[in-house]
């Protein structure tokens, strides 16, 4: 089963490298969650990554998600400490929010990073590893967001959205009709043979084209009509030793 889900994870990446030009490494946006998630299940967070999405990644966090460990309660500080210098490892993606006097959202953070005009396109290319269902379900409205989560102790990698697939569709078909647009004229480029052109003569450039001689159609032979034929020799029974000696008295 794990091979059959990392080759569709596969195929999946290839799709969205051929519609929307994600190249390795691939740039993943890791939220707070994800990385205590990680290390509860006692997981290699850049290994799994780089499992899930077949390619060498870069992992990055935003200011807000690093706040939101520092402000963790509920651990002791041992593990707090685990989990931030888990998170310092990481690429720091500016998301303009340290300024604020409190951490935003994971979703109102990523929701800016990743669409902040609103657009409903992935623009940077990021691929969004987030326990947040509600960051997903943002994800799934911005079209080429490849989204991951951890589920039981193992990293899931989502099907493409209902609007990339739609993107994916448009450009297969935009490539389809333009294939038939192209036949299409080559066929009506082409000329029949017979219509409006004279005999297929290879014409050379050093010497002048000559008529072509008729052909007498006295000097072509008829066939034969064909008649009733004879029996097979080899068909024939043979007559016997006292059927010949009598023929020949006779």
């Amino acid at each position: 089963m794990r091979g059959k889900r990392s080759k569709q994870y596969r195929k999946l990446m290839q799709q969205y490298g051929m519609v929307f030009g994600f190249r390795e490494p691939y740039q993943v946006l890791v939220d707070a969650q994800t990385i205590q998630d990680t290390e509860h299940f006692k997981m290699d967070l850049l290994s799994g990554l780089e499992r899930t999405l077949s390619g060498k990644v870069k992992p990055m966090i935003t200011q807000c998600s690093i706040r939101h460990l520092y402000t963790l309660s509920d651990l002791s500080q041992p593990e707090k400490d685990a989990l931030i210098s888990t998170a310092k490892t990481m690429e720091r993606r500016r998301c303009n929010h340290h300024t604020l006097d409190e951490a935003l959202s994971t979703l109102e953070c990523l929701s800016n990073v990743i669409d902040p005009k609103k657009s409903l396109t992935n623009k940077h290319r990021y691929i969004v590893a987030s326990q947040d269902e509600d960051v997903r379900r943002f994800c799934r409205e911005v079209r080429g967001v490849p989204l991951v989560y951890v589920k039981r102790s193992v990293m899931v990698m989502e099907p493409m959205a209902e609007g990339s697939m739609g993107v994916r569709e448009d450009i297969e078909r935009s490539k389809f009709s333009s294939g038939l647009r192209g036949r299409g004229a080559g066929l009506l480029g082409k000329r029949k043979r017979g219509e409006d052109e004279g005999p297929d003569v290879h014409v050379r450039k050093d010497k002048p084209v000559t008529s072509i001689p008729e052909v007498d159609k006295t000097a072509v032979k008829k066939k034969k009509a064909k008649g009733p034929k004879g029996p097979n020799p080899l068909s024939v029974k043979k007559a016997k030793k006292g059927e010949r000696r009598r023929s020949k008295a006779r």
